[in-house]
């Protein structure tokens, strides 16, 4: 702990010398939804507090819903007195923040590691299943992939509008691959690779997808699981920062377009013995077949974390991409895990199937999940999509049934943890519940 706090120290004290112009630091972490909470904290204090001193937040802010409102789950939130918990930076995690008006930094702070973890907090339930594969012997290699949309900055009586073409002015409303569409928004795509990089996160290709407006970032790999996810959730808040300083809208939304793609979060994952050896590599791939096995039949059983809200589950089925079944295949990006081609060192499955708005915790903590239960059972995959077009097993398309469908799986109850579980499970289920709320215009024009 001492060492801990004097590298923590020494941390502040830089970056109080390189930004001395910064009075103020966000300390933040990721709720349920996906959404940053924190405090603002004066630079002076937080060196304190990386001496040693407390850092506390109130634990139910973890659980806030989409719209920031609390639900009585369980005895939390209503019956518990509103308890503070223990929080602790994030070594290595200090940055600036280049978008907004005043100076300021940003630290993420974080449950796990301290004396009493919050069970249902994303980060700890990540890092509660790497420290049992880490026991096991089995190193993840991870990789993200998120789609996003450039939107205008107004909004139309609420509807989102493509994004200005800044050479011509128009909208830019063509669905395309095109090269030059990254030229033409060059400007603002490279202020949010470049502010990426400043938040230390390791940006690599960047790509115009095929919805209007939609581009894709892919990150480096990254042996650290937890610094993997860290980045995913780290790169939706500057880019929604960066965008709005260009006059955009930055959206990561899964289905803003009925008609054109949704935007997901590919997750590529390989796994490493401690001497390197890639595991799924072995005995001519069979672990690579088990592990793909134990994906998909827990997928099932995961969907409220892949699809996390109302929208997520438009994006399933009805476009490129999208797959309405669990599913794999060998070079098949219609299928939910996908075996891209590669040599043996690096032999990885990606995993296709969340929304670009899922929290990017869960979703590494679920994929990783199904690949233990994978090994461990020795099962066989049904056929691949490579052999079958119609091979797949259903997964819920409605988050009512994806909840019901998770909250007793005894598998997942046990690779997630039943606490965290059931938090998880009432909080989509009243989230669901409270969306519903609402009648609006088309359910008066249909039957008024």
């Amino acid at each position: 702990m001492k060492s801990q706090s004097s590298t923590l120290l020494a941390e502040v004290r830089t970056f109080r010398q390189n930004h001395p112009e910064v009075r103020y630091v966000d300390l933040i972490a990721l709720d349920i939804p996906g959404h940053f909470y924190g405090k603002r904290y004066p630079v002076e204090m937080l060196e304190k507090v990386a001496a040693g001193s407390p850092l506390k937040l109130p634990q139910n802010a973890v659980l806030l819903g989409a719209q920031g409102g609390l639900f009585k789950i369980g005895d939390y939130c209503f019956h518990d007195g509103d308890p503070d918990a223990n929080r602790r930076l994030v070594p290595g995690t200090l940055k600036p923040v280049s978008w907004e008006a005043q100076p300021l930094g940003q630290m993420l702070i974080t449950s796990d590691g301290t004396e009493a973890p919050i069970e249902f907090e994303p980060r700890e339930v990540l890092a509660k299943v790497l420290e049992r594969l880490q026991h096991k012997g089995i190193h993840p290699v991870v990789a993200f992939e998120l789609e996003f949309y450039l939107l205008d900055k107004k909004l139309d009586d609420g509807l989102p509008q493509f994004a200005r073409d800044p050479l011509s002015d128009d909208a830019d409303d063509q669905p395309n691959l095109h090269i030059e569409r990254l030229s033409r928004f060059s400007e603002v795509l490279d202020d949010m690779a470049q502010t990426a990089q400043a938040q230390g996160i390791d940006i690599t290709v960047i790509t115009a997808e095929l919805g209007p407006g939609q581009f894709e970032i892919n990150f480096g790999h990254c042996d650290d699981g937890l610094r993997a996810a860290d980045w995913a959730a780290l790169f939706c808040r500057s880019t929604r920062g960066v965008a709005l300083k260009h006059g955009y809208r930055a959206s990561f939304m899964a289905k803003p377009y009925l008609q054109f793609p949704g935007s997901g979060m590919h997750v590529h994952v390989s796994l490493y013995d401690g001497a390197g050896n890639n595991l799924l590599a072995a005995h001519q791939q069979q672990p690579l077949r088990h592990a793909v096995a134990g994906c998909l039949q827990l997928l099932p059983h995961c969907m409220p974390i892949f699809s996390p809200n109302h929208n997520a589950f438009r994006r399933l089925g009805g476009t490129v991409n999208a797959a309405t079944r669990a599913s794999w295949g060998f070079e098949d990006r219609d299928a939910c895990v996908r075996i891209p081609e590669s040599d043996p060192r690096n032999l990885r499955i990606e995993h296709r199937l969340a929304s670009a708005d899922a929290n990017p915790y869960l979703v590494l903590a679920a994929i990783l999940a199904g690949l233990e239960h994978g090994l461990e059972a020795g099962q066989e995959p049904i056929a691949p999509l490579n052999e079958d077009r119609n091979s797949g097993a259903d997964f819920p398309l409605e988050m009512l049934d994806a909840v019901r469908a998770m909250q007793h799986q005894a598998v997942v109850r046990d690779k997630l943890g039943a606490e965290f579980i059931d938090v998880y499970c009432e909080n989509k289920r009243q989230d669901h519940l409270a969306f519903q709320q609402e009648i609006n215009a088309r359910e008066y024009r249909w039957f008024l």
